[in-house]
């Protein structure tokens, strides 16, 4: 199989069981309406080992631009590849997204929330603030692919590895996933909430585009440091990525406190 098609298929399945827990707890008329967080965590877990199983052996399984730019910056990856995989994975999860639009569609039109259905597709922040929610992210997808480099280091029985990948996932969501909802994945987040712009989706609202820069650019920065520090520390081979990343993490951070600016100057500005 083609790496793309590898990558588009791993990111729809990874959306259609991410996506799909997210609708099955939260939608009106869902069985499984009012199933807690724990839940959701437990369902992105297990959408990750079976999107690896999946296509893991054609494409290693990336299904997230933040790994993909991580392992380049780990020096594990071509960058040469970096841009069509990112492509591959948005065009992905952007299907995945429509199928779980088409498996809900009955609950979509009967839920009068439209924070609900955007839910389904795009995350959130539990408090807004950009810097918050930026190092929200970053220290999230850190932990990611520090902890994907700390698992390809040991050694594994044939077949587990996608296991304590998703068992990974699910950590990060118990431990770190309540202040944002813990995207760690830009094409999980992006492309999604593209679909839920252009779907005909019933009272749906807006796709919130203010926030899509927090859950595409703090999880690039995170997979750059995990990795690059990654390689510092643990393989003693820290080079000029060391540095690029640690300056992208600070000017994403310093938008942030840009952007918390902007966003007090428009509550003062409705308030006059």
């Amino acid at each position: 199989m083609n790496v793309y098609i590898a990558e588009f298929i791993g990111t729809a399945i990874l959306i259609l069981f991410g996506g799909g827990v997210v609708a099955n707890v939260n939608l009106k008329g869902s069985l499984a309406k009012g199933a807690d967080w724990v839940v959701i965590a437990f369902g992105w877990g297990f959408a990750v080992t079976f999107a690896i199983y999946a296509i893991g052996q054609f494409s290693d399984a990336h299904i997230n631009p933040a790994v993909t730019l991580g392992f380049a910056f780990a020096g594990t990856f071509a960058w040469g590849m970096v841009v069509p995989y990112i492509i591959a994975q948005v065009l992905g999860a952007m299907f995945g997204a429509f199928l779980v639009w088409m498996h809900f569609m009955p609950h979509f039109k009967v839920e009068e929330d439209p924070g609900a259905k955007l839910g389904v597709f795009a995350t959130g922040p539990a408090l807004p603030n950009y810097v918050s929610n930026f190092a929200s992210e970053i220290i999230g997808t850190f932990i990611l692919v520090m902890g994907l480099l700390f698992i390809g280091a040991n050694d594994f029985t044939e077949g587990l590895n996608p296991l304590i990948v998703g068992f990974l996932i699910t950590a990060i969501g118990l431990s770190l996933g309540g202040t944002t909802g813990y995207a760690i994945n830009p094409a999980r987040d992006f492309g999604p909430r593209l679909a839920h712009f252009i779907m005909p989706i019933p009272g749906k609202g807006k796709s919130n585009f203010a926030y899509a820069l927090v859950p595409i650019l703090g999880p690039l920065a995170g997979g750059a440091l995990g990795a690059s520090v990654y390689n510092a520390v643990f393989t003693a081979n820290a080079n000029i990525f060391l540095i690029i990343a640690i300056v992208f993490t600070v000017l994403v951070l310093a938008l942030g406190v840009f952007l918390n600016k902007s966003l007090l100057k428009g509550k003062a500005a409705k308030l006059m």
